[in-house]
């Protein structure tokens, strides 16, 4: 342990999560989904959403937010689509048989979309992309969420986080994913923020009187009572292109809630139920050109990418995916690192549900 930093083996941390899961009636075979999914986030680095969300899932499904047993049902099928309803239980769940299903019919028509409605927080977008890639596709994946962002010009929390996610493969080690929120930063930072009481980047976070906030206690205070607001990508106004990220933002919240004829924008609150839509898109890439030749053009251009002209200073040019393949190498080795407010979290999620095999080091 350093500076309170305490550093798990992430198959041990992977094992409590899936044991967390099954202490508050998650079936085996979906805990190891949901814990699997939040595992390679913390590998790749994306802290706020990995073990970070355990104890919010804990608190969800024992408080009688979200069920714990995933049924699924398909509302309506064609040969390259589906409409899901998740059921209003683990949206990893439902996500993860979203994206089977969106693959296999990719394998058969060369490409598929699948909407998935009355479902829950479904972890990192990164992860049903990376499904996609493994099987040689290209893939997409959206989700709405609780309302965090405001409007160009607005103040008000209006759309969620809303990820616009894709991967696809490439010749290299490593597949490029591009995964992040279309607001400058997702809820989930400010979440691992505040655990240390550490401020927040001026220009994240718009006030209600139009000022900027940093202090990332009162920020998440704040943004449940709609007194603040996450900005889009580009930051407040139009100036660095504020409504460009806004507008990407509509397009998840549309695609999410219109497919899945599911409720939108503040609709999507806590006292009912963050019944929340997902919406997944895959191509077959064989279908249109050969593989091969996909995956070398793809990382043709990501190494021309990295090999252009550096800005004085800078030693290094990254592709998207890059710095996630490098950090789960790092992880792998060192261990999940664990604050002393996680290491709390852990503490007690143990206690509770007496999981009394885990002996950790703090």
């Amino acid at each position: 342990m350093t500076d309170n930093i305490a550093y798990l083996d992430y198959k041990i941390l992977e094992d409590f999560m899936i044991d967390v899961f099954k202490g508050i009636g998650v079936p085996e075979d979906d805990a190891k989904i949901c814990a699997e999914i939040l595992i390679i986030s913390d590998l790749r680095g994306i802290t706020s959403h990995g073990v970070q969300r355990l104890k919010m899932y804990y608190d969800r499904v024992t408080a009688g937010i979200q069920k714990p047993i995933t049924e699924i049902k398909i509302l309506s099928e064609a040969p390259s689509t589906a409409l899901i309803d998740g059921g209003h239980g683990m949206g990893h769940v439902a996500a993860f048989k979203a994206m089977e299903i969106a693959i296999k019919k990719a394998k058969e028509t060369g490409s598929a979309a699948v909407a998935v409605g009355n479902s829950t927080h479904y972890g990192i977008a990164g992860y049903y992309p990376l499904m996609a890639i493994k099987e040689g596709m290209l893939g997409m994946a959206v989700t709405n969420a609780r309302p965090s962002i405001a409007p160009t010009f607005g103040i008000e929390p209006m759309m969620g986080t809303n990820p616009l996610t894709f991967g696809l493969p490439t010749d290299e080690e490593f597949p490029f994913v591009i995964d992040c929120a279309t607001s400058i930063t997702q809820r989930g930072k400010i979440e691992v923020l505040s655990r240390t009481e550490t401020p927040a980047p001026e220009g994240w976070v718009i006030n209600e009187d139009g000022s900027l906030a940093s202090d990332t206690v009162k920020i998440l205070k704040d943004l449940k009572e709609g007194k603040a607001a996450l900005l889009p990508l580009g930051g407040a106004g139009e100036t660095l292109g504020g409504h460009k990220g806004y507008g990407y933002a509509a397009l998840v919240e549309i695609l999410s809630a219109a497919f899945s004829n599911g409720p939108f924008l503040k609709d999507l609150t806590l006292e009912k139920g963050y019944k929340i839509g997902h919406f997944f898109f895959v191509i077959d890439i064989s279908k249109i050109i050969s593989l091969d030749v996909f995956k070398k053009i793809a990382g043709d251009i990501c190494r021309s990418l990295r090999n252009s002209k550096k800005a004085p200073g800078q030693d290094r040019i990254y592709t998207a995916g890059e710095k996630e393949f490098e950090i789960e190498k790092k992880i792998k080795k060192t261990g999940v690192p664990l604050n002393k407010s996680l290491q709390n979290d852990l503490l007690f999620m143990q206690k509770e549900l007496g999981l009394t095999q885990y002996e950790f080091p703090f």
